[in-house]
């Protein structure tokens, strides 16, 4: 008979879950509060990176534009169209003569006894002010800023019909070239030419047309309304906080090259030889808003501008002339500098 044989119970194991443990929940924890940190600094030096080369480029860009209305307009000074310097042009009165009201009305006198009929004086300016006849815009010019007048002739030739008054124009042949009121009376194309007459007097406000405050460059502009020549305020471009010039002087008239710089107030007394042949320009741009953590401490000496005379943190004060300038605030600024050669100094 054989033996039985019953199962043999086997002892029994206990099942161990494997889970995570607080200890690896804190160092997980830790690690992406870590690496989320470093993500969010990356990308706030990125931003604060991007808005450095915005502010900058925005700033560079504004420059570019500037010039790319005040180069072209100042090469051209002393320009008549058809004949050769200014001398000889009929009917133009200088501001030292009476007021010629009856060819240009009340321009004749708005800005300057003859400013806008002065056609011999083709660049001039005012040193470290404001000191046009005709008000600034809002009459907040900035103190110290210097003015930039040019006049000339449009580089395009104006159709104008018979008896068509206003605005004051040019007209030229090979032997001659007359200030007009009216056009009609001016020889024909391709023997004559006719063409407005351009006077711009550049300058530096404390206001912008939308914004109080904004320092913006600004133009008065021989412009008609209507029949009538009239000087109007022409916006050049907000952001612009300071225009400082000088001209660029051939003590001969004949050469043709700048032998010194000169203030412009010192132009005016110029000697009767003498020739401005080149104008140098610095033009001082401000950031349209402050920069949270950037302080602008660098000293901006240009132009007649230096620390011999002074410093001032502010352009908008009535003892800024002359003096370097350390802002100490937050907004960005650059400061850009061209010489500009004058194409017909020599009448050519």
């Amino acid at each position: 008979m054989s033996a039985l044989h019953f199962p043999t119970r086997q002892p029994s194991r206990r099942r161990h879950s494997h889970g995570v443990g607080l200890v690896e929940v804190l160092i997980s924890v830790a690690i992406g509060t870590f690496l989320i940190a470093g993500a969010l600094t990356i990308f706030s030096d990125s931003s604060k990176t991007y808005n450095i080369h915005e502010a900058s480029s925005r700033l560079e860009e504004n420059g570019r534009y500037v010039f790319s209305v005040l180069e072209p307009d100042v090469r051209m000074a002393s320009y008549w169209g058809l004949t050769k310097g200014s001398l000889g042009i009929g009917n133009a009165v200088a501001q030292t003569g009476a007021a010629a009201t009856a060819l240009a009305g009340a321009a004749a006198t708005a800005c300057g006894n003859n400013y806008s009929v002065d056609l011999n004086t083709t660049l001039e300016g005012s040193n470290d002010s404001y000191t046009l006849g005709c008000a600034a815009y809002n009459s907040r010019p900035m103190p110290s800023a210097d003015t930039l007048t040019v006049r000339r002739a449009s580089v395009v030739a104006t159709a104008v019909a018979a008896g068509t008054a206003g605005p004051l124009r040019v007209c030229s042949t090979r032997l001659a070239t007359l200030l007009v009121p009216v056009a009609s009376g001016c020889t024909a194309a391709p023997v004559g030419l006719v063409r407005d007459l351009i006077v711009h007097a550049y300058y530096v406000d404390q206001d912008a047309s939308t914004l109080t405050g904004m320092p913006t460059l600004w133009r008065k502009s021989l412009n008609t309304v209507g029949t009538t020549p009239t000087f109007q305020d022409e916006e050049i471009l907000p952001g612009v906080e300071d225009l400082q010039v000088q001209f660029g002087v051939d003590p001969t008239g004949t050469a043709g090259i700048a032998t010194q710089y000169i203030n412009p107030l010192t132009a005016a007394n110029l000697p009767a030889t003498a020739q401005i042949v080149a104008v140098r320009i610095w033009v001082l741009l401000r950031a349209d808003v402050p920069e949270p953590g950037f302080t602008d401490s660098r000293i901006y000496q240009y132009g007649n501008r230096s620390t011999v005379t002074g410093t001032v943190s502010s352009l908008t004060g009535t003892a800024t002339a002359g003096k370097a300038f350390q802002p100490n605030d937050n907004y960005r600024r650059l400061l850009l500098s061209r010489t500009i050669m004058v194409r017909n100094a020599l009448g050519t």
